[in-house]
């Protein structure tokens, strides 16, 4: 196949176009570039005759008409968007301009390119969504795709605006959609703002460990190559106009994450003195913090025969490794905009 994947240069976005490179599929990489973007994520098959590169904003539509043209993709697969809670709830424009506006745009591109070919039957849009959307759950329970949707941050309301614009445009034009929500993803190339490399790099800096509230909020903790996984197969056997629940099936709260993280390092880096979990800080909670997700993986797992292959322990063991070899890759990126600060707070 040839994919069009859009924010390619991200975290989980480069892991697929990565995988999907590997395996022999050309890739058609379009990404703006915005400060969580990184094109060193796709060193491993920048020189590749089967990746190409397209700078872009999904809300330019002549841009998309020029790319979907010039490269004529098989599939899109649509991962780009602002998608950092803290972020939103200090800026939820460029949240809802991005996740909203921007998948509309895209939408309306892909169907007018779907129509010019004829409608293909093998042309597949697949929208990466979140379990945020979902809300917040109790100590019990957990998502499946008939959970109803009742985000709580102006992230979650953005992915769940974009999530009810892909099946409307299922519904009212035909356009073949395939549509997954994912739990929180961990793993190489983490941009360093979220929880995981933020306890990493803190702590081999040995600045304090910040754990919102009282730490108890929980997290189904997904691999992120694993999910690049899961994508690839949900792109090419998926069922037209269905949803898929992605999960890690790795519930920890972040308490337990970060204790988790402090005894590898022990392990991997030692300090001179005493323990990296002694750097542990609680700092105020995030306003709305929801209190629980999980993910109930049983449709995707019944049909398509898909389950995560990596523990969180071994997931956090390796992903450890992979700062502690690569901090030529995180250094720069910490002198982005808000990377190292307190963020979210404006509410």
């Amino acid at each position: 196949m040839k994919l069009l994947v859009t924010g390619g240069a991200g975290f989980i976005g480069s892991a697929v176009v990565r995988l999907a490179v590997a395996r022999g599929h050309a890739v058609v990489n379009l990404d703006a570039l915005t400060y969580a973007a990184c094109l060193e994520n796709l060193a491993p098959v920048a020189e590749s005759p089967l990746y190409a590169f397209e700078r872009a904003d999904i809300r330019d539509r002549a841009a998309l008409a020029r790319i979907f043209a010039a490269h004529q993709p098989d599939s899109v697969m649509h991962l780009a968007a602002e998608s950092h809670v803290d972020r939103s709830i200090d800026g939820p424009g460029d949240f809802i301009s991005t996740n909203v506006t921007g998948t509309y745009e895209l939408l309306e591109a892909a169907r007018v390119y779907w129509r010019g070919r004829g409608r293909p039957k093998s042309f597949r849009f697949h929208h990466i969504s979140t379990d945020e959307v979902f809300g917040s759950l109790g100590p019990k329970g957990q998502f499946t795709e008939a959970t109803p949707y009742d985000p709580r941050s102006p992230y979650a309301a953005s992915k769940a605006a974009s999530d009810h614009l892909v099946r409307a445009w299922h519904h009212t034009y035909g356009l073949p959609v395939v549509l997954s929500n994912c739990s929180n993803n961990y793993g190489p190339y983490h941009f360093p703002e979220k929880l995981v490399p933020v306890i990493i790099l803190n702590a081999l800096a040995g600045k304090p460990l910040p754990i919102y509230g009282d730490g108890s909020n929980v997290r189904d903790w997904l691999y992120v190559e694993d999910h690049a996984e899961a994508l690839l197969l949900l792109l090419a056997k998926g069922r037209i106009g269905r949803s898929y629940n992605i999960g890690g099936e790795n519930e920890r709260s972040n308490l337990e994450l970060v204790r988790m993280l402090c005894a590898i390092l022990d392990e991997m880096r030692p300090k001179v003195q005493g323990s990296h979990a002694d750097q542990i800080t609680f700092v105020p909670d995030r306003p709305g913090h929801d209190a629980r997700y999980s993910i109930d993986p049983t449709r995707i797992r019944q049909e398509l025969g898909w389950r995560p292959s990596v523990s969180i322990e071994e997931g956090l063991r390796r992903t450890v490794a992979w700062y502690l070899a690569n901090e030529e890759w995180w250094r720069p990126l910490q002198a982005r905009r808000g990377v190292g600060q307190r963020l979210g707070v404006k509410a």
